[in-house]
Parts: C-alpha cells; sequence; structure tokens
C-alpha cells in the first residue's frame, strides 16, 4: 500500500469525523464564526480529532519499537503490561496525594509505564522458551497481574469507580484543555524515527548489534523511554486502548517489511486511519450515543489478534 493512500483515507475519514456527532453540524455553518455550533466545532470536535490523530499515531509507533527490540510481532503495551504499568502509577499517585496534580500524575504514570515495561523485557532475557506466542501470553499474564494490583488498591481506598471511568478509552470528554498533553507524542515520534536504523539494529539481536558498535543498552532505554512517553500521554488523556499498538504494526509490516526507517510514516498513519475508522463507527452504531472507541477497537482489534494468532509463526516470526 503506498503512503499517499494512507494520507489521503486519513484526509477523508478526518473530515468525516469532524461533522459526526449528537449535535449535527454542516460544514456551511461555519461560516457564522459567532454561532454555537461553530464554537463547538473548534472548542469540541477538532480537538478530538487531534487526539485521534495523535493517540493513533502514539500508540502504533510505541507497539512497532516494542516489537521491535523484544524481537516479537506479538508485543505491544498491551500485551507487555506498559498500560497496565501506567495505570497502576496514576492509583499510587491517588494514594501517595490528598488532591493529586495533573502533573505528578504524570510523573507516577510515566515512572511506572517506564519501571513496568523495562521489568517485561527483563524477563524476556530470562525466558529460555521464547516461543513467539508463548511470550506475549507472559506479557498478558504480566499485566493482569498489574491491573488487579491496581483494582485491589482502588478498592480498598474506595477510589475503583473513579479509576475505572478515568481508564476507559474514550474521546467523549475530549475538549480545548484537556487533550493538549498528546502533543508530547510529536518530539517522541521524531526522535523514534531519528533512532529508527539503530532500533532495527538493535532488534536483531545484543551480540549483533555490539558487533556492530551499536551501544545496545543505550539504544533499547531510548526505546523504552519512548514506548512509556507515548503510553503515558495516551492513558493519561483518553484511557487505554487496547490492541492499537499490537495491530496496526503488524498489518503495515505485511506490505512493507521491518525496516523501521521505512515503516514509520506507514505505522503513523494507518494508527490514524484505524483509530479514526473505530471513532466513527463507535459514534454510528448507537447514533446520536456513542460507544467507547476503546471497545470498538478491541472487538476489531481482538478478532485481527485472533487471527494472527491461527497463523502463528507466519506472522510472528522476522
Amino acid at each position: 500500500m503506498r503512503l499517499w493512500i494512507l494520507i489521503v483515507a486519513t484526509v477523508i475519514l478526518s473530515f468525516i469525523s469532524l461533522f459526526i456527532g449528537a449535535i449535527d453540524i454542516k460544514p456551511s455553518d461555519l461560516l457564522d464564526l459567532d454561532s454555537d455550533k461553530t464554537q463547538i466545532f473548534l472548542a469540541s470536535r477538532v480537538p478530538r480529532l487531534m487526539a485521534i490523530i495523535l493517540a493513533g499515531a502514539g500508540m502504533s509507533i510505541a507497539g512497532l519499537i516494542m516489537q521491535s527490540l523484544s524481537r516479537n510481532k506479538f508485543v505491544s503495551p498491551t500485551t507487555a503490561g506498559t498500560l497496565d504499568a501506567a495505570k497502576l502509577g496514576i492509583v499510587i499517585s491517588m494514594l501517595f496525594f490528598t488532591n493529586v496534580s495533573y502533573t505528578q500524575q504524570i510523573i507516577f504514570s510515566f515512572a511506572f509505564a517506564l519501571a513496568g515495561t523495562f521489568i517485561f523485557m527483563q524477563l524476556l532475557d530470562r525466558i529460555k522458551f521464547k516461543d513467539v506466542i508463548f511470550v506475549p501470553l507472559i506479557g498478558i499474564m504480566y499485566g493482569n497481574i498489574l491491573s488487579a494490583i491496581t483494582t485491589f488498591l482502588g478498592y480498598e481506598a474506595d477510589i475503583l469507580q473513579n479509576v475505572q471511568s478515568f481508564f476507559l478509552g474514550s474521546f467523549t470528554l475530549v475538549v480545548s484543555g484537556r487533550y493538549e498533553l498528546l502533543y508530547v507524542s510529536i518530539p517522541a515520534i521524531i526522535i523514534a524515527y531519528i533512532y529508527a536504523d539503530k532500533f532495527t539494529v538493535a532488534g536483531m539481536g545484543e551480540d549483533f548489534a555490539k558487533n556492530l558498535g551499536l551501544s545496545y543498552k543505550a539504544v533499547l532505554n531510548i526505546g523504552l523511554i519512548i514506548v512509556a512517553v507515548l503510553a503515558t500521554t495516551v492513558v493519561l488523556t483518553v484511557g487505554v486502548i487496547p490492541f492499537l499498538g499490537l495491530i496496526v504494526p503488524n498489518i503495515v509490516s505485511l506490505y512493507m517489511g521491518d525496516n523501521l526507517r521505512k515503516t514509520i510514516p506507514h505505522t503513523i498513519f494507518m494508527g490514524m486511519v484505524f483509530l479514526l475508522f473505530c471513532d466513527i463507527l463507535s459514534r454510528l452504531i448507537v447514533h446520536p450515543y456513542e460507544i467507547p472507541v476503546n471497545t470498538t477497537v478491541a472487538v476489531i482489534g481482538s478478532a485481527i489478534f485472533l487471527v494472527m494468532l491461527f497463523r502463528g509463526k507466519a506472522y510472528a516470526k522476522k
């Protein structure tokens, strides 16, 4: 698939997204800059579109980096405990601080996401049976443990309801002033592109990378920091969106291969297209109401994930 096709699809879906909602807004309504519909468009529809685009690109790149560094096509923030660790960090911040600030949530979420991903990578080094399907199953179990701890702490502190609503992956509440943290993903993605060749070499194994004079540990740490930044910004802004970082890089690798320098642009726009499509579908199924986008992504993503599991090594091996 050519990149321009994905770009055109992104533009078309973005236009559709801007004019779908509980309030009917037409392009002609925007000619009156002082109208209520124009204000709604600028305060809600545009920020929502930007959040979808940035979240789709960010989570897809995070999954691409993790799959490259772990040398496993089934590893992603969803199947490596990264998102679950970020959630745990937010709950810990709520427990430590009575009136927790947004900055404190960012710090705790980032720290736990980074630590959780690093622990998973360390687990990979100690697993002798590194089957392409067995590894992500270990990651899912690891994530479930972190999620159980989060639920337990939320229940004990009587903040479980707040925690569950906080992590519900949805763009419904995205308005101007409540999504700008996602812009942090832009420099993170740029850094990922700069280090693309090094990530590709690191993905060939530690010994191979060292023989080429690459500082494997440094590249690994940079990759994990990028993943933690991208996961944290999405979780704090719109909640948990599963499978996005797993499905999109796999779709791109089917026709582009595994050279990150070439696949990153395709992965960015494929992530945007996939999440835009799921969000539009979420708004149309029960219009004028909407289904949380994480539900739609989970249904479609899990179906594709099952197909990949059945195909097994044909998809997962590099």
